[in-house]
């Protein structure tokens, strides 16, 4: 059982399957910390993600056991929340956090390898009316990302990079993309070297 919480935190979420979690996890979230003035960071590991196959997903103990390795920061916080709450969706868990934790603000946070397909996500438009968003740049995504659908449909919520620290006290949909340093590694690319691909 959860026990409610009544602090006011901002509260920067991270979901996915983490398989396996990596320093490029940790930058976007220590970016997050610095860019979006938050308290926290929580990375969601997903015991299974709607959108990928079972086939080469790691045991979700190994993976949240991983990200908690991998982590290393007082305020970045690896949890199975997901799998305590019972959701599948991350429109139906942002719904769920939402009323567990009424005082905290929430930002939902992203790679800009998410937003062109973000659109066949679950109820992705109740995502964008439920918390902020957050997209950070990632290597050669820029143009796609903008052109997408999600992208397009939330154009006139889109707020300025500058306005990025008051982003998670903003009332959704509010959504900022933001141009950082970027990290080039990828779960994609060191599943593949693991397993002796090119």
């Amino acid at each position: 059982m959860l026990r409610p919480d009544r602090r006011r935190l901002r509260v920067g979420l991270m979901g996915g399957s983490f398989n396996p979690a990596h320093d490029g996890h940790r930058h976007v979230a220590q970016l997050a910390l610095q860019r979006l003035g938050l308290d926290e960071i929580w990375w969601l590991v997903t015991p299974q993600n709607p959108l990928k196959p079972v086939a080469g997903m790691a045991p979700f103990a190994e993976r949240l056991a991983q990200a908690r390795h991998i982590a290393r920061h007082p305020l970045i916080r690896p949890t199975g929340l997901e799998a305590r709450l019972g959701t599948r969706y991350t429109a139906d868990m942002l719904l769920a956090l939402t009323r567990r934790f009424p005082t905290f603000r929430f930002v939902w946070i992203m790679g800009a390898d998410c937003l062109p397909q973000f659109s066949s996500w679950h109820r992705w438009k109740d995502i964008f009316h439920t918390v902020p968003v957050a997209v950070f740049d990632r290597p050669s995504y820029s143009l796609r990302a903008m052109a997408g659908l999600a992208a397009k449909r939330f154009a006139r919520n889109r707020v300025s990079a500058r306005s990025a620290a008051s982003l998670v006290l903003q009332k959704p949909p509010a959504w900022a993309f933001l141009h950082t340093r970027r990290h080039t590694l990828s779960a994609t690319r060191i599943r593949h070297e693991a397993g002796g691909g090119g």
